[in-house]
């Protein structure tokens, strides 16, 4: 059973939530406001926290700054509907994805198995994964400890941001969609006004640095989606 942290300073909606969820088989915690939100966060073994921005004594992006910098746990940021501005912060701090609010409770557990499936990834120990590594220049993905070297130092990456370089590495050369990225990185169809995908590619930008020449590795390909660019060495898949 899946373990949950809420954190939401709406009492009555966390009553709804933490209910519903726990007839979906998870084992649901709840937290009203932001210091005890990261109090719990930090102290317990939770598969996921589900974090709203607006929460007295620290916001949402308060809370997840604090938490990000310990703990690589999903979290899934609930926005107020309409505010851009919210979901793409939540995303650049480290979220792993976003819904508005107010939302489907239906909709809210889809997402929530799409992010646990990324992260309990992590515990895939097939014989067949444990020798699958992307070696691209000097950047080398391993897919069964789901971890990324460059030039051998470690670059520490959430969940999500693994499943998106994943599927641009394994297509590397060949333009992929938002579409096709969304649907196999995030488990999930690409939705309107959808800016999830363009912030964890500048998350990666950001972790990967530039190519040996200067350029970017993950190139936008305006109009369609990304394309992970090969320099003088071939992709070796191990």
């Amino acid at each position: 059973m899946n373990r949950l942290l809420i954190a939401d300073d709406d009492i009555e909606l966390c009553e709804m939530l933490a209910e519903y969820l726990s007839a979906e088989d998870f084992q649901v915690d709840v937290a009203n406001d932001g210091e005890r939100a990261l109090e719990m966060a930090l102290n317990n073994p939770y598969d996921l926290v589900i974090l709203d921005v607006m929460m007295p004594k620290k916001n949402g992006f308060e809370v997840l700054r604090a938490f990000r910098a310990q703990s690589l746990t999903p979290v899934l940021m609930l926005t107020a509907r309409g505010e851009d501005v919210d979901s793409i912060v939540g995303l650049e701090l480290g979220a792993d994805d976003y819904l508005p609010k107010p939302c489907n409770p239906r909709v809210l557990v889809a997402r929530i198995r799409a992010v646990l499936r990324r992260a309990e990834s992590h515990h895939d120990e097939s014989v067949e994964d444990k020798t699958s590594v992307i070696h691209i220049d000097d950047i080398e993905l391993h897919t069964a400890s789901r971890s990324v070297f460059r030039n051998g130092k470690p670059i520490v990456l959430t969940s999500t941001e693994f499943s998106v370089l994943e599927v641009l590495m394994t297509h590397a050369g060949q333009v992929v969609s938002k579409q096709s990225l969304s649907e196999k990185a995030l488990s999930r169809p690409l939705e309107r006004y959808d800016r999830a995908i363009d912030m964890h590619v500048s998350s990666l930008r950001k972790k990967l640095g530039s190519a040996k020449d200067g350029s970017v590795i993950i190139q936008t390909v305006r109009g369609i989606g990304y394309l992970y660019t090969l320099e003088k060495a071939a992709e070796n898949v191990k």
